[in-house]
């Protein structure tokens, strides 16, 4: 049972990130969101694979995991969330050079940072340094969705808001549990864990999609006609 679960979770989190990844490149150009939401599909994928085969510690698609693990965790769900939903928050709209830099960035965090999976935290500092740092950035990045929330709701994106602040809480609640609270009722491969994590990353790139279009709509009526700015999408 507990594996069916896991395999749902992560195919989940496979079809959302590679459905709505599309969606935000083909319907709003964004492709901040949209690559990272298909890097975190092909993670998903990976992952997914390497269980399939036997869940070897020595196999290959082990490492690409831990690579696209620390791509994510510290740059991907974090600057390049930030910055790519800033176009429907600030306007903003980065060059191709920046779009390229930043996930320049993030491929050299995942390959140097993926090293420091698996040690022991109590014995190795760097690690516990890394470990740390995977939090502090999740928590950063939680405070400006607390922000989007806001716009969302002052938009009248009422459920978007709501929703976006639970997926929110329970991304950080992941991110924390992650490294430091291991949960002592499950099994050595972590199986409830990483259950609960694919299942709250899939559900936070549906979410956050649909944060995205209410309030990308709520701009695109405010620059249509003024008057409408406080006009209630949920």
């Amino acid at each position: 049972m507990k594996e069916a679960l896991f395999l749902l979770a992560d195919l989940w989190m496979i079809f959302a990130g590679y459905f709505y990844g599309w969606r935000f490149i083909r319907r709003y150009g964004n492709y901040l969101l949209g690559l990272e939401w298909m890097v975190v599909a092909t993670s998903g994928s990976n992952f997914l694979l390497w269980s399939l085969l036997g869940a070897d510690s020595g196999s290959v698609l082990y490492d690409v995991a831990y690579f696209f693990d620390a791509f994510s965790r510290s740059v991907g769900i974090t600057l390049i969330l930030i910055m790519g939903l800033m176009k429907v928050t600030h306007r903003y709209k980065p060059s191709l050079g920046v779009d390229v830099g930043v996930f320049a960035v993030a491929t050299a965090a995942g390959l140097f940072l993926r090293h420091f999976h698996g040690a022991d935290l109590h014995a190795d500092r760097a690690a516990f340094s890394v470990a740390v740092f995977y939090v502090v950035v999740n928590l950063l990045t939680a405070v400006f969705l607390g922000y989007f929330v806001k716009r969302l709701w002052d938009a009248g994106a009422r459920w978007q808001a709501i929703w976006t602040g639970l997926v929110t809480a329970a991304g950080t609640t992941i991110a924390i549990t992650y490294d430091f609270f291991p949960l002592s009722f499950d099994d050595a491969n972590r199986t409830i864990f990483y259950t609960a994590a694919l299942a709250t990353w899939g559900t936070q790139g549906f979410v956050y999609f649909r944060a995205y279009r209410a309030l990308h709509d709520h701009n695109a009526a405010l620059d249509a006609n003024p008057a409408r700015a406080t006009e209630t999408l949920a």
